[in-house]
């Protein structure tokens, strides 16, 4: 499918940005999918006001492809959002694995009725630059993609300015996140978009969850031969957004209505170092992000929107310390938290 043929509404909500929560996977003790609580997760992602879902990605974990729990997963998503609310919804599958993997799991989102791929690179480590353009165009072939700059720390590759410039010359990509958590890669990918004229056609989503507010609301100066070019994120794909997640929507309003502003107020700019701050202990930044999965499904689990942090891989769980740091920023930050709402709300998501 080319994005041409998304429907314009959806297509509009992409391209102007909007609040894409990753999606996590609700497991019982058995380890096993629990549709229960999963269907109250995307409940409350969408009364949250989020413009859309992220379903089959990093949060939702990789591994669900290995117990064939990926089209099962990417269904439920889509059939719970479908009785759930008539708005429109940019629906986003994740695309893993080698070019004849990802392909297929391609045709499974589309054929399911989700919007566009995001498209992850961690199989492509060993595989020149010139590969993986191949690779992101024989995908593209098949669905709207979103470019995937994955942190080294969970898997992603090393890329270059050029690899993005290449990137955004294919016709059929219509937004990248970008989540290399580090200034330097970020600038990056923004140089490659910029220099491939495709500014206007890709919407720049930030995944940077040590700086989200500050990518939301920070113009970005490019320059190439004495010309200035002015970029913005336009929105963000995050797993950090997986919690808290009608507060988090609320500090995306604020950031847009803040954007191209001559004076930017200077606490939504502290803000940014407050939301870091809960974001190192969810993430589980002390032991290189083992814990970032477990540490959101803490906070879930704390609301009753998830029974436990059991993740697929039995080793995968919260670092020593997490625990203690997570009850740290939930006190501190008391005031970023949704639990009011998330309360208000859990028995009719759960039902």
């Amino acid at each position: 499918m080319h994005h041409s043929e998304m429907k314009s509404e959806v297509r509009r909500l992409i391209a102007d940005g909007t609040v894409l929560p990753a999606h996590p996977l609700a497991l019982d003790a058995s380890r096993k999918l629990d549709k229960v609580h999963q269907r109250a997760l995307t409940r409350y992602y969408i009364d949250a006001g989020a413009g859309g879902l992220a379903v089959g990605v990093h949060t939702t974990q990789f591994a669900i492809r290995d117990v064939g729990l990926y089209k099962p997963v990417l269904e439920l998503a889509a059939e719970t959002a479908a009785d759930w609310t008539k708005r429109p919804l940019a629906m986003v599958a994740g695309l893993a694995g080698p070019t004849a993997q990802a392909v297929s799991e391609a045709k499974i989102a589309l054929g399911i009725g989700y919007h566009a791929g995001l498209l992850s690179l961690a199989a492509m480590k060993t595989a020149s630059e010139d590969e993986i353009i191949g690779h992101c165009r024989a995908v593209a072939r098949e669905i709207p993609l979103v470019g995937f700059y994955l942190q080294p720390a969970v898997g992603g590759v090393i890329l270059s300015a050029d690899f993005w410039r290449r990137f955004a010359g294919i016709e059929n990509v219509i937004a990248i996140k970008i989540a290399p958590f580090n200034r330097y890669r970020t600038l990056d990918v923004l140089r490659g978009v910029a220099a491939a004229g495709a500014l206007d056609r890709i919407a720049l989503y930030t995944g940077n969850d040590d700086h989200i507010l500050l990518d939301l609301v920070l113009p970005f100066d490019l320059r190439d031969q004495g010309v200035t070019t002015r970029a913005y994120f336009r929105g963000g794909l995050l797993g950090h957004w997986s919690v808290w997640t009608a507060s988090a929507i609320k500090q995306f309003e604020m950031c847009r209505a803040a954007r191209g502003k001559d004076a930017l107020p200077a606490d939504l700019l502290a803000l940014d170092a407050r939301v870091t701050d809960c974001n190192s202990a969810f993430f589980d930044v002390a032991n290189n992000f083992h814990g970032c999965i477990a540490g959101c499904h803490e906070i879930l689990r704390r609301q009753g929107l998830m029974e436990g942090i059991w993740c697929l891989d039995p080793d995968e769980g919260l670092s020593p310390g997490q625990l203690q740091e997570i009850g740290r920023v939930c006190r501190e930050h008391a005031d970023l938290s949704d639990d009011a709402f998330v309360a208000e709300n859990l028995q009719k998501w759960l039902a």
